[in-house]
């Protein structure tokens, strides 16, 4: 239980994110059966009913993956209270969350049952009615719902905004399942033109309230960029301007098939993959905003522009590291054993993971931060020119992978130096503490990308399945990296470090979906994008070391 309690902050940023994006494949998957699927099933001849059927197959299984992750969130948050401040189960099961999440079960294992047992003949108005339902039950875990002022706007907003991602970027799925089962281009457009009206539905409804939250929330421009909120915020709106470009794309596609119905949407098809995982990253931001108050209600330790300026602007990198016995913890743990040594007494543990106190820090831990991060980016940075020179076909440059084994070892043994192998704390004590725990999985997701990668290049692999372990592995890092947080009390500089990390996480998950274009598109019918797409990743991973090299924490 005291473990539970100790990974509940992030744990439970985890899991609504994945609550979010079922959630979303739910309500999507059913309105697309419903707007799209069912009306059109006679229009695409033998292929529509098949359509109509996997749809609602997908919409059945992302139900049952809305009630599961619910379930889980119910179960931690509920055990959490309990196993916190004592309180009865009964109790628990009565706040808003657990009567949300359980409202929203009951609705999603309706879905379900009715999606399974009818399948694309599933009666309209129950499902709208669980569409609905599930939507306002989603809103009462939301900000709005402790708002004082402006609450009915915020949750009319709050409402407005999960129904957009649930048009858009959940009828996704069912998309690209339409596309794969049809194989004429009047068809292709027919499916093409009205998930493109759904979509442009579900982006102004996007908009809309998301305008609405964001001058509620955020307020004046210093809250945009001087708070974690308005800085979550600003990834979300960075993302939205990725999938609005690639939904432009297809859009144009789309038209170009009236004139050509012989017109190729491999690209399509393509594009709309990538608009799935870069949705999936914005659900993920979302739950970390959950985690934040608004910026609103921030009006103390607010970050200038000056001070992000001044952090910001470059410097020579740190090339030289502190002795570790200088490190504020080490040396904290020296005096006190020399206290007990002189005391002929049991020494006391300076420091315990996961006990819900920050470890202490002076100019050499910063120092030794720096340091890390400096020589992680030179490591990126002599990645992404090698990836570049293997791009312009110098054929030695494919081992670029292989740099990435350095990086983790040196990762391994620097970023948590309280922790073994450098500091007095073992290893698998040392996961009771969050931010070392994420830091771990950054060592192990570094080792599974260059392994894989590198047998790719350089082996010559012949399972073209793992090719795909890079742009999910990299996509998936920069998602990580926008739920990671720091264990840092002083809350203006804990935010100047978001201020960078931010900017990482979106260059990961461009690399990872522009190196995922890279793999999937058709090389004749495609040939600009796919080339486009090729010159990207590397770029991205480039100015990611570059990004670190400027890195600073003073």
């Amino acid at each position: 239980m005291e473990l539970l309690i100790d990974l509940f902050g992030y744990l439970s940023i985890v899991v609504h994110g994945l609550t979010i994006l079922a959630q979303s494949m739910a309500l999507g998957g059913v309105l697309f059966l419903i707007l799209l699927a069912r009306p059109l099933a006679a229009r695409l001849g033998p292929a529509g009913a098949t359509i109509a059927d996997r749809c609602a197959r997908v919409a059945a299984w992302s139900a049952v993956a809305l009630l599961m992750s619910e379930a889980a969130t119910v179960a931690l948050q509920s055990a959490v209270l309990v196993g916190s401040i004592g309180i009865g189960l009964e109790d628990a099961l009565g706040a808003n969350f657990a009567i949300a999440g359980l409202l929203k079960m009951a609705v999603a294992a309706i879905l379900s049952f009715l999606l399974f047992a009818r399948g694309r003949r599933a009666p309209v108005v129950p499902l709208l009615v669980g569409v609905v339902i599930a939507l306002l039950a989603a809103i009462l875990t939301t900000h709005a719902v402790a708002r004082l002022d402006d609450r009915g706007p915020l949750l009319a907003a709050a409402w407005l905004h999960q129904a957009g991602a649930a048009l858009w970027i959940g009828g996704i799925p069912c998309f690209l399942l339409a596309l794969a089962n049809l194989h004429d281009g009047a068809a292709w457009r027919l499916v093409g033109t009205r998930f493109s009206r759904m979509s442009m539905a579900g982006v102004s409804c996007i908009v809309i309230s998301g305008l609405i939250m964001s001058v509620l929330y955020i307020g004046e421009p210093e809250g945009f960029y001087g708070t974690a909120y308005g800085v979550m915020v600003g990834a979300k709106i960075a993302m939205f301007l990725m999938l609005l470009g690639l939904g432009g794309l297809n859009f144009l596609l789309v038209e170009r098939l009236r004139a050509n119905p012989a017109t190729p949407v491999t690209r399509m098809r393509r594009f709309a993959e990538v608009e799935l995982g870069i949705g999936a990253a914005i659900f993920f931001a979302a739950a970390s905003l959950t985690s934040v108050p608004p910026a609103v209600d921030l009006t103390k330790d607010r970050v200038t522009m000056a001070e992000i300026i001044e952090r910001n602007t470059p410097v020579w990198p740190r090339l030289s590291s502190p002795d570790h016995d200088s490190l504020a913890l080490p040396a904290l743990q020296a005096k006190l054993d020399a206290e007990a040594a002189a005391k002929k007494a049991a020494p006391q543990v300076a420091f315990i993971p996961g006990a819900g106190e920050l470890p202490p820090r002076n100019a050499d831990d910063i120092a030794w931060s720096e340091y890390n991060h400096h020589w992680a980016g030179l490591f990126v940075v002599a990645v992404g020119i090698l990836a570049l020179m293997n791009r312009a076909g110098i054929g030695w440059a494919r081992h670029w992978p292989l740099v990435f084994l350095g990086l983790a070892a040196f990762l391994f043994v620097r970023s948590d130096p309280e922790t073994w192998p450098l500091g007095d704390i073992g290893f698998f004590e040392s996961f009771r503490d969050v931010e070392v725990a994420q830091h771990r999985s950054y060592v192990v997701l570094i080792l599974v990308f260059a392994w894989f990668e590198w047998r790719v290049r350089a082996a010559g692999w012949a399972n073209r399945g793992a090719a795909y372990v890079f742009p999910l592995l990299c996509a998936g890092g920069g998602v990580l990296l926008l739920t990671h947080s720091h264990a840092i009390a002083n809350i203006k500089d804990q935010l100047l470090i978001e201020l960078t990390h931010t900017p990482l996480a979106l260059a990961g998950i461009v690399a990872g979906w522009a190196r995922w274009l890279e793999l999937r598109l058709d090389p004749k019918a495609n040939a600009t994008a796919l080339r486009v797409s090729s010159w990207v990743w590397p770029s991205a991973i480039l100015f990611c070391g570059f990004v670190l090299l400027i890195y600073r924490e003073a």
